[in-house]
């Protein structure tokens, strides 16, 4: 029997696969007008039929934020990776070498020399040759500061056996959700500059530097203009959420570049009073890192709020329809990331056709 959205029980994890296809076509095209790789950040959608359409599509490979999410990755046969995070202690090492004879062109950045050292030490007692990028701090998290410190390691690097120098890192992922599409890039140039300085101090050293990778969804059109970057890594384009569409575009209050791909399927389960309606998805539901509720799609007027683990409240009461008990609403969540894993399943639907069941098979993969 065709599966369709009906018959899928709630909640449910949903991708409208016609916008899906057009996010992923016009990311793929504006990489190819500004001739830049692109390696978009897998930890979105931690799943591997994902990264299988976004490489057929002519990603380089994509990025993942956790070596655990990595190993699935490679696992499933996709290559081109880059581990955003660097690889810390003994035991991940290990691991890392695992990974690397799996797929040998993974990348790993580092941010430290002992950390350096370390891996150095382990591939060649393996017999192995590693990637090495160098993680530049131009953001709020990780990184080693640009300019003479990154240039003093990359040294550091191309002397140690073991050690392939792969090029830079520079992702700040916070200047994505700058409100507000030229105070947004300000802010990325801004943060780019020493980073883009880095690597003309490195090639002026006589180290060739391979690749310059940045970007997010919020600064793909912002980033790929910067002399200097050769690779976006874009992650939430595919799917888009609340947080996103509200920095804003070119132009527009709202960022509509991408479309709002992703949702989640809900029921409801009771009406108890008049204008009102309960849902079955609550916190597990939806990620609750925003300080945004759920928004109700092709269903003007209903307004969500949680109430409780399993359960969302509907006050419908200016929706201009009725709510019984069954009927079905899809909801765009607050933030994509984070909803998606907590579902081991991606529904990929087409109209009401359901073409593709996708596992979310780097589910919890934090490590």
């Amino acid at each position: 029997m065709e599966l369709i959205k009906d018959h899928l029980l709630t909640p449910a994890l949903v991708v409208d696969l016609d916008r899906f296809d057009r996010n992923l076509s016009r990311m793929a095209a504006h990489a190819r007008e500004k001739g830049l790789t692109w390696r978009p950040h897998a930890k979105t959608h931690k799943c591997p039929e994902i990264a299988r359409a976004q490489i057929a599509a002519g990603a380089t490979g994509i990025c993942a934020a956790k070596l655990s999410e990595a190993e699935v990755f490679a696992e499933a046969g996709i290559r081109g990776l880059l581990v955003t995070t660097a690889v810390i202690g003994r035991l991940k090492i290990e691991r890392a070498l695992r990974l690397a004879r799996i797929a040998a062109d993974t990348i790993f950045v580092v941010d430290h020399e002992q950390n350096a050292r370390d891996l150095s030490d382990a591939a060649r007692t393996a017999g192995l040759t590693l990637n090495v990028a160098l993680d530049l701090y131009v953001g709020r998290r990780t990184g080693i500061a640009p300019g003479g410190p990154a240039v003093a390691l990359a040294q550091a690097i191309l002397r140690l056996p073991g050690l392939r120098f792969a090029g830079l890192q520079a992702y700040a992922g916070f200047v994505s959700h700058v409100e507000g599409f030229e105070q947004r890039r300000k802010a990325s140039l801004e943060a780019l500059a020493p980073a883009v300085e880095t690597r003309r101090l490195l090639e002026q050293a006589g180290i060739e530097v391979p690749m310059l990778s940045s970007a997010s969804t919020g600064t793909y059109n912002i980033d790929s203009e910067i002399e200097g970057v050769t690779e976006l890594q874009p992650g939430s384009f595919l799917f888009m959420d609340l947080d996103y569409r509200r920095i804003g575009g070119r132009g527009t209050e709202r960022f509509t570049d991408f479309e709002m791909a992703l949702t989640v399927l809900a029921t409801v389960v009771s009406r108890p009073e008049p204008g009102k309606a309960i849902v079955d998805a609550g916190f597990k539901a939806f990620s609750t890192d925003k300080p945004y509720l759920p928004e109700a799609r092709d269903t003007p007027g209903v307004v969500y709020g949680f109430a409780g683990d399993e359960h969302g409240r509907l006050d419908y009461s200016q929706a201009g329809r009725e709510l019984r008990v069954g009927d079905r609403l899809e909801f765009f969540p607050p933030h994509c990331d984070p909803t998606v894993n907590l579902y081991d399943r991606i529904y990929a639907v087409r109209g009401e056709r359901v073409e593709a069941v996708w596992p979310v098979a780097a589910r919890g993969m934090s490590q």
